[in-house]
């Protein structure tokens, strides 16, 4: 129902209401009526009252009835009020959020056109960075193609380096060992020229080869072996006594293990060697027997020992000096090939003929020597060598096999 019509009836009713009240009044005042012990003027304002507050009441209540806007604004409007309050505030902030909101999705939008255009820089660089991302990987295959050679490159050189290393230490200790050698040779040249050792720790007293064609024969050997080196010690401890006596000593035990070694098949090199050092004049020379199979040891042709000759070695001592280094370099260098032999053979006359050219050279020249065999040696074959100058234009070699010689 609409304003207007409520308000129309209203109009009418109140209009109804009134009558009835005003006839119902009269009525009253003329049946002159008493309520409550009123008089009846009383009664019918009374009457007039009641009826005025029942228009009211039922126009109150009618309007309440048919309009429910009425019945909210009459006892919900306060509530109404304080939520349209309530409302309005938080519009009000609604409204600033509103605000900040618009601002952030500006902010928002600036940094989205600076993040497109950051975006589109960043993929322009992508392009340009795939661009040269070809080459580069291109170029790391080879640096990693490179990479793998240096380090198979190092690798080999690694284990070259621990080839020549070893080599080295070898060399060192072979450096080591001749000279040890040398020095026992210095020291055993020193005894001998004073005359005080006659047989030197190591020396053989007799070196023989044995190839027995029955192991019968093994007894006979060996006993001859041992009468020969006894006779050798003898004459070297004590000589110009006659031979009566024996001096050798070998243990029992070591002629047992000689004995069972050459009754094999083969041919063996038997020596008898010194035990220790022994003085001119003792009584006692303490020896072993030493066997071992036969083999070359040098070739003919082989460069035994080299060594130069410094332009300003000129004088016979220093010449001689390195002459006779050369010839030990080769005895040591025999030795160590496995020879027996207890020296070298060369001429002696074209040895001191060599000395006397290199003595005479022209002044400023340097000359290298070298020792060569003349032949094949076995194990207990003598050593037969030639020394030779290399740089000696127009000048015969000097060497020849010849007598027997110690270097």
């Amino acid at each position: 129902m609409t304003g207007w019509l409520l308000i129309l009836a209203l109009l009418v009713l109140g209009g109804v209401l009134s009558t009835l009240g005003d006839r119902l009044g009269s009525l009253v005042g003329k049946s002159r009526l008493s309520l409550f012990n009123l008089r009846p003027r009383k009664t019918a304002v009374l009457i007039t009252v009641m009826t005025g507050s029942l228009i009211s009441a039922l126009s109150l209540g009618l309007m309440l009835l048919v309009s429910q806007q009425l019945r909210v604004g009459l006892f919900e409007l306060d509530r109404i009020e304080h939520r349209l309050r309530d409302s309005r505030t938080s519009l009000g902030r609604s409204q600033a959020e509103l605000k900040r909101s618009h601002s952030d999705l500006l902010k928002a939008e600036k940094g989205r056109k600076q993040a497109r255009q950051l975006l589109a820089e960043a993929e322009r660089q992508a392009r340009s960075l795939r661009a040269a991302l070809g080459p580069l990987m291109q170029q790391r295959l080879a640096l990693e193609k490179q990479r793998d050679q240096l380090n198979r490159d190092i690798r080999s050189k690694d284990a070259d380096i621990q080839r020549n290393q070893q080599e080295l230490a070898q060399v060192k200790g072979r450096i080591v060992a001749a000279g040890k050698e040398l020095k026992e040779l210095e020291a055993n040249l020193l005894a001998l020229r004073r005359g005080d050792v006659v047989i030197s720790s190591g020396q053989s007293l007799v070196i023989a080869k044995v190839k027995l064609q029955k192991s019968s024969q093994s007894k006979e050997v060996i006993e001859a072996l041992l009468q020969q080196a006894n006779k050798v010690a003898f004459q070297r401890v004590l000589p110009g006594e006659s031979q009566e006596r024996q001096v050798l000593l070998v243990p029992r035990g070591d002629i047992a293990k000689l004995e069972d070694v050459i009754t094999k098949p083969g041919t063996w090199v038997v020596s008898i060697v010194s035990a220790g050092n022994v003085l001119r004049g003792e009584r006692r020379v303490m020896a072993f027997p030493d066997v071992r199979p036969n083999r070359q040891v040098v070739r003919q042709g082989d460069q035994m020992a080299t060594t130069v000759l410094e332009a300003e070695e000129r004088s016979p001592q220093e010449v001689q000096s390195r002459l006779n280094l050369l010839l030990a370099a080769t005895f040591t260098r025999a030795q160590r090939q496995g020879a027996l032999a207890d020296g070298l053979q060369y001429d002696l006359n074209n040895f001191n003929r060599l000395g006397t050219q290199l003595r005479d050279r022209p002044a400023g020249q340097t000359v290298r020597l070298e020792a060569v065999s003349l032949r094949d040696s076995d194990i207990a074959d003598p050593l037969v060598i030639e020394l030779r100058w290399l740089q000696a234009p127009g000048i015969g070699q000097a060497g020849a096999a010849a007598g027997r010689n110690q270097p």
